[in-house]
C-alpha cells in the first residue's frame, strides 16, 4: 500500500508539472506526434509498397522450383599411373523428365512446410497461323493444382479456363500478334513428328510482356506427347507459407530429392537487394525520427528542472527522496511518448485514409496492429530514456541550495 502511495504521488506531482508548463507540454507533445506519424506512415507505405512489389512478382511464379540436376560429361576410365589431361566444355543441356517424379510429387506433398505442389512439363516450340509463327513456351498443366501456384482464373481475359481435349490458353500478346481470338485455331510445332491443332478456349494476361508473349498452356498429357516426353515432367513448382523463408526450405528440399532447387529469392536478386535497400532506409528513418524526438524530450526536461528548482528543493526538504524526484521526472518522459505517440497514430491513420482513398490507388497501405504498437512502445521508451539525464540532475539537487538560490 505504501508503495502504491509512493507511486500515486510521484505521478501527480508529475502531471501537476506538466500543468503548470502548459506551452512547453504542448509543444513537445507536438513533437512527438510529429515524429510517430512520420514513423507509422513511412513504415507502413514501404511495408505496402514491398507487398505489392512481392504480390505482383510472385503471383506469375513459384516460390521454389524443382528441376532435373545438370548433366556432365563423364571421363574415360584410364588405367592407374597414367596422367590424363582433359580440357572439356559444359554438357549441352537436353530436355528431360525428372525421375520418379510421381514419388517425389507425393512425398513432398506431406511436407507441412510447403502450401502447394504441381507438376509441370514444359518445353519450345513454335505457333503457326497460316504463314505467321511464333517462339513459345508450351507449358502442360494438372490445372487443379497449378492454381494453387498461379491463380490463372484472376488473369483470364476471355474465354473460359480450360485446357485438355485439344483446348490451350494463350497470352494476350501471342494471340495479338498472331490475329488469335477465342474460338480460333493453332498450329504447334515442336520438331517431332507431334506437331497438333489446338483451339484456343482462352486468352489470359499475366502483366508480364515475356510471359504474356510466350506462354501457352496445355493438358499435361498433350504437352508431354507434344515435347517427346511420355509420362514425364521437366519441373515441380512448389509454394510456402513463408515466402522469406523460401531459399532455406528449397536447399532442404534439394538435400532430399536431390534434385536441382531454385527459389524466387535467387532468380530475383535485385528484387531481393532493392526489398532489402527499403528496409535499410526504413530503419534510417526510424532511428533519427527517434534521436530528434528524444533531443526534444531531454531539452524541455531540462529547462523543466531549472525552472521548478525551488520546487523540487521544497520537496526534497519535505521528505522526498532522490528516487522520488528521479521517477517523477522519468513519468513525465513516459508521458511525452505515450500521449504524443497516440496523437502521432491518430495523424498518421488520418494521412493513410488520405492515401488510400484520394491518392493514385497504385496499392493500398494496410496498418498492421503490431506496427501501432510498436510505435506507441518506441516513443514511450525514447521519452523515458531521453528524461534520464534531466531526472538525475533534479535528482542530485541540495534541497538547501536549491531553496535558498533559487
Amino acid at each position: 500500500m505504501r508503495r502504491l502511495a509512493r507511486l500515486w504521488t510521484e505521478w501527480t506531482i508529475a502531471v501537476h508539472f506538466l500543468r503548470e508548463g502548459r506551452a512547453q507540454t504542448a509543444m513537445i507533445m507536438t513533437g512527438v506526434a510529429v515524429g510517430v506519424a512520420v514513423i507509422v506512415f513511412v513504415s507502413a507505405l514501404i511495408e505496402g509498397l514491398q507487398a505489392n512489389i512481392i504480390e505482383r512478382t510472385l503471383g506469375t511464379q513459384a516460390h521454389i522450383r524443382l528441376l532435373p540436376p545438370d548433366e556432365i560429361n563423364h571421363l574415360v576410365p584410364v588405367p592407374p599411373g597414367t596422367v590424363q589431361l582433359v580440357q572439356e566444355d559444359k554438357r549441352a543441356q537436353r530436355l528431360r523428365s525428372i525421375n520418379n517424379w510421381q514419388q517425389v510429387t507425393a512425398t513432398l506433398d506431406l511436407l507441412p512446410l510447403l502450401t502447394a505442389v504441381s507438376p509441370v512439363v514444359s518445353g519450345p516450340a513454335f505457333a503457326r497461323r497460316g504463314s505467321a509463327f511464333e517462339s513459345v513456351a508450351l507449358l502442360g498443366i494438372d490445372v487443379e493444382r497449378y492454381q494453387q501456384i498461379i491463380p490463372l482464373h484472376n488473369y483470364m481475359l476471355a474465354g473460359q479456363l480450360r485446357v485438355g481435349a485439344g483446348d490451350a490458353l494463350i497470352g494476350k500478346l501471342l494471340a495479338d500478334d498472331l490475329g488469335l481470338r477465342v474460338g480460333d485455331k493453332l498450329r504447334l510445332e515442336t520438331g517431332v513428328p507431334s506437331d497438333a491443332v489446338v483451339n484456343i478456349a482462352g486468352i489470359f494476361q499475366l502483366g508480364v510482356r515475356e510471359l504474356d508473349a510466350r506462354y501457352v498452356y496445355l493438358d499435361l498429357k498433350q504437352a508431354q506427347s507434344l515435347l517427346n516426353l511420355p509420362g514425364g515432367v521437366t519441373v515441380i513448382d512448389l509454394r510456402v507459407a513463408d515466402i522469406f523463408t523460401a531459399d532455406t526450405i528449397a536447399a532442404r528440399i534439394a538435400r532430399l530429392t536431390s534434385l536441382k532447387a531454385e527459389s524466387w529469392i535467387e532468380t530475383n536478386a535485385q528484387l531481393v537487394s532493392a526489398l532489402t535497400a527499403q528496409s535499410m532506409s526504413t530503419i534510417m528513418i526510424i532511428v533519427f525520427v527517434a534521436l530528434s524526438v528524444s533531443f526534444g524530450i531531454a531539452s524541455v526536461l531540462s529547462v523543466s528542472v531549472v525552472q521548478r528548482t525551488r520546487e523540487i528543493g521544497i520537496l526534497r526538504a519535505t521528505g522526498a527522496t532522490r528516487r522520488q524526484i528521479l521517477r517523477v521526472f522519468l513519468i513525465q518522459g513516459a508521458v511525452f511518448g505515450l500521449l504524443g505517440s497516440v496523437l502521432g497514430i491518430a495523424v498518421s491513420y488520418a494521412l493513410l485514409w488520405v492515401f488510400n482513398t484520394y491518392g493514385p490507388k497504385l496499392f493500398y497501405i494496410p496498418v498492421s496492429g503490431t506496427l501501432v504498437l510498436l510505435s506507441m512502445l518506441l516513443a514511450t521508451l525514447t521519452g523515458v530514456v531521453a528524461a534520464a539525464v534531466p531526472s538525475r540532475r533534479a535528482a542530485n539537487l541540495d534541497p538547501v541550495v536549491a531553496i535558498r538560490y533559487a
